[in-house]
């Protein structure tokens, strides 16, 4: 079921705000549906799969292969850079930004091309990986997802960028 709200929020203009897995089914959902990736998946659901829009990261595959899932989690901060003019970039007011993980599985970059030429935004990237942070969609008034965990930095009485900016849309 959570695919099928995400493409209901993506088809009726309703904000969605995806952490960690929420972006990854995000993918999922735009690249079923959009992309017509009917398919497309993440390795974590089907490691046969065809289509793994969301897998786990080349350096890690080895690791997992040998079962050390230890060593197979992206932890603890990253830089992030944001692109002008989108969504991430207006709520933090700034170009680059650091924020925490705690995952395993990535956008793959293999279809990143396909996901931009129909319409999806890679709003934020960490460049010394090359991985992709934040996701939105073209002409939506707030479809954000995020692969790292913002609630990690949000405080009550200091929420986070994304969670304050979600809200004011939410709000309208």
């Amino acid at each position: 079921g959570k695919i099928k709200v995400i493409e209901y929020c993506r088809k009726n203009k309703i904000p969605f705000l995806g952490l960690c897995l929420g972006m990854q089914l995000a993918v999922i959902e735009f690249s079923r549906n959009i992309c017509n990736l009917k398919d497309a998946t993440s390795a974590e659901f089907n490691k046969s799969a065809k289509n793994k829009v969301i897998d786990v990261m080349e350096e890690q595959k080895s690791l997992l292969k040998e079962k050390k899932y230890g060593g197979t989690m992206r932890l603890g901060s990253y830089d992030c850079n944001l692109k002008p003019k989108t969504i991430a970039r207006k709520a933090y007011g700034a170009d680059n930004i650091t924020e925490r993980h705690r995952h395993r599985y990535e956008l793959n970059n293999q279809y990143r091309k396909t996901l931009e030429d129909k319409g999806m935004i890679m709003s934020g990237i960490n460049k010394q990986k090359n991985l992709v942070e934040i996701i939105e969609i073209k002409n939506h008034p707030f479809f954000v997802a995020t692969q790292f965990h913002p609630e990690f930095k949000s405080r009550p009485l200091k929420p986070h960028p994304l969670f304050k900016e979600f809200i004011k849309v939410a709000i309208k």
